[in-house]
């Protein structure tokens, strides 16, 4: 029997993480307390269930580990003038005739077979089963089993009504059998004419004749989380072949950014080599500049690539070291594409150039003047040098 519960708590617990991917609970989550009352009757012994009716009422409180599976510690005591036993005479009764503790394991029979929602649905079904301790009260002037302790177990279901926005009460109707596994049994059936106490024996069988039928209606609170609500909650979870989809795209982006990196660090490179040496086709150095760094621009775009940041503020630092210096910037296009599209670009290059030495090295913009001279082929040999901007002192 004991293997059987473990077995069907795993299983529990384990289509319940199958079924959902929900947010960690902290230690002190998903707490719930709750009270309830009802009626009891001995199953069998009596003239008809309704003619032995015992009031009670008792405390619940308990912790859900999944939306399928947790445990509980109630408490209930029994209201009777009623003897239990109609044998015994001269029984003195106590306001509270039985208390039975016990620890219970609930298991949402809803969430097991429908699967957890995200929050409880407005009816669910919940079975609970348990072990607990009886102790009855009673004094029966010569009568040797007064006050008597028995092992009980309880099996029912749970019938729970999710109310408010937040589903954080709950009320409930429970059908439930509790038995007596121990204690005195009736030894001499002989003494039930006497006119004297019954003697009772001290066996331990399980017996039918101790079985109770309780009905009892409750109401539960269930405490905030961490997570904000009264409840588990679903994570959000992406798809893991989704994220590796989009991190090969990444780091394909990735790569490609690096490649044009270092495509720009070799034009550059070729670029001041050209520079450096004294080319036929080339125009006077008056009339191209005569400072040495040069901007380098991709096709059709005039934004500056955050490689080309060191010739800008090389001039830069040279204006700061000649306070008097005024530099004129000239932009150039290669003649791919329309003339007055490579126009408009040669110019917004220029402008480009000189709102970086304005607003980010702090050139004052009277000391600066542009001018876009369209596309052209005769700057330098290499058609793509010629998407830049250069630079002349022209100082007096």
């Amino acid at each position: 029997m004991k293997k059987l519960f473990v077995l069907f708590a795993a299983a529990a617990m384990t289509l319940t993480a199958s079924a959902q991917a929900l947010e960690e609970s902290k230690t002190f989550d998903n707490f719930y307390i709750g009270i309830n009352g009802g009626v009891s009757t001995k199953m069998t012994g009596q003239n008809g269930w309704l003619g032995g009716l015992n009031p009670n009422a008792g405390i619940r409180i308990g912790r859900w580990f999944t939306p399928v599976f947790g445990i509980a510690v109630e408490g209930n005591a029994y209201f009777s003038n009623k003897s239990h036993e109609p044998l015994v005479v001269d029984e003195h009764n106590t306001a509270i005739r039985y208390t039975n503790v016990g620890a219970i394991a609930t298991v949402n029979l809803s969430n097991w077979f429908g699967g957890y929602l995200g929050q409880p649905r407005p009816l669910e079904v919940v079975a609970v089963a348990g072990l607990g301790w009886g102790h009855q009260f009673r004094t029966t002037p010569g009568y040797s089993y007064n006050n008597i302790n028995n092992t009980t177990a309880k099996a029912g279901l749970d019938f729970t009504f999710n109310l408010g926005e937040e589903k954080a009460w709950q009320i409930y109707v429970e059908p439930a059998v509790t038995w007596g596994l121990n204690g005195p049994v009736l030894a001499d059936w002989e003494d039930q004419n006497a006119n004297r106490p019954v003697v009772y024996g001290t066996g331990t069988q399980f017996n039918v004749n101790r079985a109770n039928f309780q009905l009892n209606a409750g109401i539960v609170y269930k405490f905030k989380n961490s997570n904000g609500t009264h409840n588990f909650k679903v994570a959000d979870l992406r798809n893991q072949a989704e994220i590796d989809r989009l991190n090969a795209i990444i780091n394909g982006l990735r790569n490609d950014l690096d490649a044009k990196d270092r495509e720009i660090a070799r034009l550059q490179k070729l670029l001041d080599e050209c520079n450096a040496r004294v080319c036929p086709t080339c125009p006077e150095p008056k009339e191209v500049a005569n400072l040495q760094p040069t901007v380098l621009f991709r096709q059709g775009k005039s934004v500056i690539d955050p490689a080309q940041y060191a010739p800008i503020e090389l001039i830069s630092n040279y204006m700061k070291n000649h306070p008097d210096a005024k530099v004129k910037i000239d932009g150039y296009a290669s003649p791919e594409g329309s003339i007055e599209l490579n126009k408009k670009l040669s110019i917004d290059r220029a402008e480009a150039v000189k709102n970086a030495l304005v607003k980010k090295y702090k050139i004052a913009a009277d000391r600066l003047t542009t001018e876009g001279h369209g596309p052209t082929d005769k700057l330098f040999e290499q058609v793509e040098f010629n998407r830049v901007v250069t630079f002349h002192d022209t100082t007096k």
